[in-house]
């Protein structure tokens, strides 16, 4: 059952807003890996509230502390050890750079992350390209190419804007991880003044998704965000930006939009599932279907002690943290999480403390089972098993 609180929206300001969901003492981090497992038992948590906005379709954590997340170089989410995730990213880049001309430009990415997308960028489409990242690590430069490149261990400012005078803006996965979006975004536009020639891309996870196709392991504690299409494009529009497109992307995990600084128009028209009016109809079911999903999962894990079957996580980001502390009491015999990013291998899962180990680490495991954590991947993932020679079970959430 969902109930109404007083809290307001943080895109549209909407005051009818319902609380669907509430998972306690969850990691404040899912993207930050420990050294030793004592200190991943013992990492920070929070609540998590997970609140709907009736009005523009909006979910966010209503018992969000910013206090308590602060973004280091320890923070990796990055997907760029993936084929398939390789692939997207560099597709995406493509389009952006034939569909805006991007050529010699100054091409800004907010929250780069490690880097990778705005090399892409750059690499394409010879751009000069400035990041901006507190997790950003100088390190990794030599792990690729640098090119045309500079990155900034810090936050984007007026004061940046005017020093570079970027032709494009991207932020991907950023927003989410903002408790008030107009502020972030009314900075921005500000920054950008009258200059209405420049392009910004913003990508961020699809709500949609969430409530409709029970993505539910992404729901951590960074992300005190969660924007349906309509509610990301309004959110552009109240900030001063024209949208000039948005849709879904990367199996309808993700949702973008494209806008320019305007005065707040959308030149785009929403698909009827995308609408709030199609999305209200799976709130009210949504906390009774999650608590359905974790306890199927429970009686799965329990069934495959007692056959004597072991399994590993395959994911060591967001699904396979949140996977691991929500069944923490049920997933006592899963010990190890596999991870591709060699950065991730050899540290500790925060909450339920598994190590991470590389893919070859399953040669000499005594796993019979591997559970992926995004069904995107279990091709991919497949291949490499069979590659190894494994005839271990596969299967995702």
């Amino acid at each position: 059952m969902t109930s109404e609180t007083v809290s307001r929206c943080p895109v549209c300001d909407g005051t009818q807003v319902r609380d669907l969901l509430r998972i306690e003492q969850v990691p404040v981090y899912c993207n930050v890996l420990w050294p030793d497992q004592r200190q991943a038992c013992t990492a920070a948590r929070g609540a998590l509230v997970l609140s709907y906005c009736v009005a523009c379709a909006h979910l966010f954590n209503t018992a969000f502390d910013p206090h308590l997340t602060e973004y280091t170089p320890a923070y990796d989410n990055s997907l760029h050890y993936s084929a398939l995730f390789n692939q997207y990213a560099e597709q995406l880049a493509a389009r952006l750079v034939d569909r805006y001309a991007l050529r010699g430009k100054c091409v800004v990415e907010i929250g780069c992350g490690k880097g990778d997308f705005l090399r892409l960028l750059c690499t394409q489409g010879n751009n000069r390209g400035f990041g901006f990242d507190r997790s950003f690590e100088p390190e990794r430069e030599q792990e690729t190419l640098r090119g045309n490149v500079t990155f900034f261990q810090d936050f984007y400012t007026e004061e940046y804007a005017r020093r570079y005078q970027p032709d494009f803006v991207c932020f991907r996965h950023v927003l989410e991880h903002i408790q008030h979006p107009l502020d972030f975004l009314g900075a921005l536009r500000r920054s950008l003044g009258e200059r209405r020639d420049v392009i910004l891309y913003c990508e961020v996870p699809n709500a949609l998704f969430t409530l409709k196709d029970m993505g539910i392991w992404d729901l951590i504690y960074e992300h005190c965000a969660y924007f349906s299409l309509n509610s990301l494009i309004t959110a552009f529009n109240r900030a001063g930006f024209d949208v000039v497109a948005s849709d879904e992307s990367f199996g309808g995990q993700f949702i973008w939009v494209e806008a320019r600084p305007g005065v707040g128009h959308s030149k785009v028209t929403l698909a009827e599932q995308q609408t709030p009016e199609h999305i209200h109809q799976y709130v009210d079911a949504f906390a009774d279907q999650y608590q359905a999903n974790v306890q199927a999962w429970r009686e799965r894990l329990v069934n495959m002690a007692r056959e004597g079957r072991r399994a590993v996580v395959w994911g060591a980001g967001s699904k396979g943290v949140t996977f691991l502390n929500v069944l923490n009491d049920h997933a006592a015999d899963i010990r190890h999480v596999v991870d591709l990013n060699p950065h991730k291998q050899g540290r500790y899962v925060a909450g339920s403390g598994q190590q991470v180990v590389p893919p070859d680490f399953l040669c000499t495991s005594p796993a019979t089972d591997v559970i992926v954590m995004n069904p995107l991947y279990l091709d991919e993932i497949t291949a490499a098993v069979r590659a190894m020679r494994l005839d271990m079970r596969i299967s995702n959430v």
